[in-house]
């Protein structure tokens, strides 16, 4: 195990990765978080339970968390790979740029990304593993495909996704995709490192790079697809989420506006 500070480096936060193991694997899964207590921790435990950890190198990106939650001792016995501190400006998008960067020096050929809330179906994924090795360049994870579920998705949400974020993103990338808010998703090297790409640029602060990176594939003739996944929100309490209702929202939908007008493009 050892640690170290990278360097700066354009487009890309000041980092410090902890790697606990060396690369062992094709592919590797990032997964950002920012203090998410035991959801992070049941999360790491269902992806052992179903060998995750032996099918890609699982890189913990986080936000600088303070809840104890990245103690190293105890993600080393669930199975991280790595993880990287993000000691910058920046919120999800940084913490990706990290992550692609640290995969790319590293030499992984993929990199599958999901939230670190415990939500999403980690089980699911094999189904990326596989579409990588068939020549994917992007795919998005959707509840909405045959197999795929929706579990206690809230009312308002549900249309959001149906009636506002994917009809722009399917526009956006000119292929349709039915269910474009969900992290879930895997991308190539190829993709990653494309010249008229470019995901590493300070733009890409917060909900930006999640949005062009759904639409920029297909925008260049590359492979795209989905493949089904489960999101399942509580039954109870409140929704494990960093958008807030109005504020956040009102980005979004100017994120998703931005990226129509090809603002994010190099």
């Amino acid at each position: 195990m050892f640690s170290k500070t990278n360097e700066n480096i354009a487009g890309v936060p000041l980092f410090i990765s902890v790697e606990i193991s060396e690369k062992k694997t094709k592919y590797c899964l990032c997964i950002p978080i920012i203090n998410e207590a035991e959801r992070i921790i049941n999360q790491l435990q269902r992806a052992q339970i179903a060998g995750i950890d032996k099918l890609t190198d699982i890189i913990i990106c986080d936000g600088d968390s303070t809840d104890g939650s990245t103690e190293i001792e105890r993600l080393k016995d669930l199975g991280v790979n790595t993880i990287l501190i993000k000691k910058d400006v920046g919120k999800q998008g940084a913490q990706l740029r990290m992550g692609f960067w640290f995969a790319i020096q590293r030499g992984y050929e993929g990199v599958i990304t999901i939230d670190g809330n415990n939500k999403d179906s980690i089980e699911s994924v094999p189904l990326f593993i596989k579409k990588l090795e068939q020549g994917f360049d992007f795919v998005q994870g959707s509840r909405y495909l045959p197999g795929g579920k929706a579990i206690n998705t809230p009312f308002i949400r549900n249309l959001a996704v149906k009636l506002i974020h994917a009809p722009l993103i399917s526009i956006t990338a000119k292929h349709r995709f039915t269910d474009s808010t969900n992290a879930f998703r895997c991308h190539s090297k190829k993709y990653l490192t494309h010249k008229n790409v470019q995901p590493f640029r300070n733009i890409f602060s917060s909900y930006e790079l999640l949005a062009y990176l759904s639409v920029r594939a297909s925008q260049l003739g590359l492979k795209v697809g989905e493949v089904p996944v489960t999101r399942a929100y509580p039954k109870t309490g409140s929704t494990p989420t960093k958008i807030s209702f109005f504020k956040g929202n009102f980005n979004l939908i100017k994120i998703l506006v931005n990226n129509l007008l090809g603002k994010y493009n190099p």
